[in-house]
């Protein structure tokens, strides 16, 4: 089974009710990848409501996520993730490692069905 990270906003500076869009995103793709016979690793839903708690700095979520993003297959970057700064790091890191990026649902549904 392959395995696709999702990458995207987390944060927004207009407030939680945006947070909890871009969460919902990152969760409809994750749901899509699970549908199309995928394992989906999504961090939004991994640390969700966790920003600023406990006393755990923001770079060790982020240092976190990119541990996991080095054991998945591929990466899907959501539409905006080139303005996000977390998502632009993990697509670089994604990239660095030769983990392909995919941007489209098409391209993702046809990396899941090829063999």
């Amino acid at each position: 089974m392959k395995v696709i990270y999702i990458a995207g906003h987390y944060r927004d500076p207009r407030g939680e009710f945006y947070v909890r869009c871009n969460i919902r995103e990152a969760e409809r793709a994750a749901l899509m990848v699970w549908l199309w016979g995928g394992a989906a690793l999504c961090p939004h839903k991994n640390t969700a409501g966790f920003g600023g708690a406990h006393g755990i700095a923001d770079e060790t979520w982020l240092k976190g996520d990119l541990e996991l993003l080095e054991r998945c297959d591929a990466v899907w970057a959501l539409p905006g993730w080139d303005t996000s700064i977390g998502a632009t790091g993990e697509v670089n890191h994604a990239k660095s490692l030769n983990i392909p990026v995919f941007t489209a649902e098409n391209e993702v549904y046809d990396f899941l069905k090829s063999s």
